[in-house]
């Protein structure tokens, strides 16, 4: 269970794949009309807290799907992966690019952390990073929750790190799918709204 003990500097908001690959009209996603309204409202939701966080000393990490492109840029595409989303092409979600950035509503992020699985520490820099910012405690924000959200909560869990899930931080492409998701968390993590977590935060 979370509390306040751990300060502001050692908080991190954990960013989970709102980039402009995902979200923008324009991305690879946008492209092909696989969105919902949930999930475009989050990177305006969360901005608050993002915005707090950096005023206070937090931090601000971000961690980005990315296809690795391979010979010739062809990116490397899992056979699930390319099954449920035969869409994703050449340059999609490739490091470097507009589309593999966060968007610009959370901008400038601490740091950013490539992804290659659902959750963001598989085979990935980012606890290396966590540790070497200090930071203790991540409130936990992206997409999708029952995807890389859930993966990646569960993996700081085992990690011992402090997470916190922003309920109303995160979303799926249904919002039955979301709340079972969030449901399935709560034994994990605390789960709070974004406005509980910036009182909290602003009061520390």
């Amino acid at each position: 269970m979370s509390g306040t003990a751990i300060p502001v500097e050692r908080t991190a908001l954990l960013v989970c794949d709102l980039q402009n690959d995902f979200i923008h009209p324009d991305g690879a996603y946008g492209r092909a009309g696989q969105t919902a309204p949930e999930i475009l409202a989050l990177p305006e939701r969360v901005k608050p807290l993002a915005d707090l966080l950096r005023s206070r000393g937090g931090w601000v990490i971000s961690t980005n799907f990315t296809l690795v492109p391979g010979r010739g840029g062809e990116p490397m595409i899992s056979p699930h992966l390319k099954s449920l989303r035969p869409f994703l092409a050449k340059g999609d979600f490739q490091p470097g690019s507009w589309g593999h950035r966060t968007v610009d509503a959370l901008q400038p992020v601490d740091v950013e952390v490539e992804k290659v699985a659902y959750s963001a520490f598989y085979m990935s820099r980012l606890e290396w990073v966590l540790r070497k910012c200090g930071v203790e405690r991540l409130l936990v924000c992206g997409i999708v929750t029952n995807g890389g959200v859930a993966s990646t909560v569960r993996d700081a869990h085992v990690r011992e790190f402090d997470a916190v899930l922003l309920e109303d931080g995160c979303a799926a492409f249904s919002r039955e799918v979301h709340e079972v998701s969030v449901a399935a968390l709560r034994p994990v993590c605390r789960v709070a709204s974004v406005a509980t977590m910036l009182e909290e935060v602003a009061n520390q």
